[in-house]
């Protein structure tokens, strides 16, 4: 637009750089409650619940969230409350999901199964309270080492950035999984973006090196609030 004053530049927009791919990084639905006695049934050596029935209505409304979004492809890991979390949105858009293993949750060893680590979480145990003060999984005993977690979960995304270039990719995955994936695109610590709140939706833009951060939880699709969690998150 030109005036007598001369040209004026309106504030520039993002948009998608050329041959970049946009992920919209979501969050499974709530999982079943846990018993300590009673661990939930396993895959690969990981715990493996099946979605809370609030955890299905929060997938019901995902897919009302994203029914226009330009979708190109819809990923999910290898454990049941993703796959169940993204059926609805399959679904509506007619797109049989993907399985991309290495984007399944952190590997809590000895706390694997579900219960054990809810309650030693909730009573504060020692080892929780370092892996919190610490920023390591790792310090629980058996667990993933966050060297090995954070080389796979990059290795799954680039991948992934690479093979959809200029479309945009939606992956059902974990809290543990998003937090370290925005950590290691904002250079913040390990721990900055955990708690993301149950089919929240995170947005990044992988454009060769650069990992862009475009929004975190995004809950908007599941209520008022700004926050869906019931309880200050740690």
């Amino acid at each position: 637009m030109s005036d007598t004053e001369g040209e004026r530049l309106r504030q520039l927009r993002f948009r998608r750089p050329p041959g970049a791919c946009e992920l919209l990084l979501v969050r499974h639905g709530e999982s079943a409650a846990a018993k300590v006695d009673e661990p939930f049934a396993m895959v690969d050596g990981q715990g493996d619940p099946e979605l809370h029935p609030e955890g299905r209505v929060q997938a019901a409304k995902l897919a009302e969230r994203l029914a226009d979004e330009p979708i190109d492809a819809i990923y999910v890991t290898t454990l049941r409350r993703t796959v169940e979390t993204a059926a609805p949105l399959a679904a509506a858009r007619g797109i049989q999901p993907q399985v991309e293993p290495d984007l399944r949750e952190v590997h809590l060893g000895e706390w694997e199964g579900g219960g054990v680590f809810r309650k030693n979480i909730t009573e504060r145990h020692p080892i929780a309270v370092r892996m919190i003060e610490e920023q390591r999984w790792d310090v629980i005993p058996g667990a993933e080492p966050a060297d090995a977690f954070s080389a796979r979960v990059r290795d799954a995304i680039n991948r992934l950035a690479e093979k959809h270039r200029d479309q945009t990719v939606v992956v059902v995955t974990h809290g543990g999984v998003i937090g370290q994936i925005l950590s290691d695109a904002t250079g913040s610590r390990p721990f900055a973006f955990g708690g993301a709140d149950n089919a929240s939706i995170s947005h990044l833009v992988v454009t060769g090196d650069r990992w862009i951060l475009r929004r975190y939880n995004d809950t908007t699709h599941l209520g008022p609030a700004l926050t869906t969690a019931p309880e200050p998150l740690t």
